[in-house]
């Protein structure tokens, strides 16, 4: 029943980022209103990247270059080249989500897998951080896109 808990609440968390960002044309999308490389489409990005490392690579034991994305928890993860549109990114995101869910499958929640930082984690403690990494970047993506389109209205 926790297993099952968890896992409807980290794909609610990740339901709750891409319905942040899609009221966002591509252009609003990238708009940058922090000195960070953070945007909405840049917080979708990063948060593939972290799908990836953390499933492919912590769970999975997938090498860094067989991974579908880019897989590093470095600023790299937050680059969005100018030819991807939202939409694309949505989608990638979307596809390492699926990723994720049959990764997971192969798991228990008390298995144990080696983080190069972090050490010795569950897979229970990888969904929770995974929820309140995902939760924290939906809240900041609610807050871009007011902004963004509060200004839009405005002028």
């Amino acid at each position: 029943m926790i297993r099952t808990e968890l896992e409807a609440a980290l794909d609610r968390a990740r339901a709750g980022l891409v319905r942040a960002v899609e009221p966002l044309t591509d252009e609003q999308s990238r708009r940058r209103l922090v000195p960070s490389l953070t945007t909405p489409i840049a917080l979708l990005k990063h948060c593939a990247a972290a799908e990836r490392v953390w499933f492919q690579r912590t769970i999975g034991g997938i090498e860094e270059s067989r991974c579908d994305g880019y897989a590093r928890g470095d600023d790299g993860g937050w680059m969005v080249p100018e030819s991807q549109t939202l939409a694309e990114v949505i989608a990638e995101f979307e596809a390492a989500c699926a990723r994720s869910r049959e990764i997971a499958k192969t798991t228990a929640m008390d298995d144990v897998f080696e983080h190069r930082l972090l050490g010795s984690v569950t897979y229970a403690w990888i969904c929770l951080h995974m929820i309140a990494e995902l939760g924290r970047h939906a809240g900041h993506a609610d807050i871009l896109v007011e902004q963004i389109l509060a200004a839009d209205i405005s002028h």
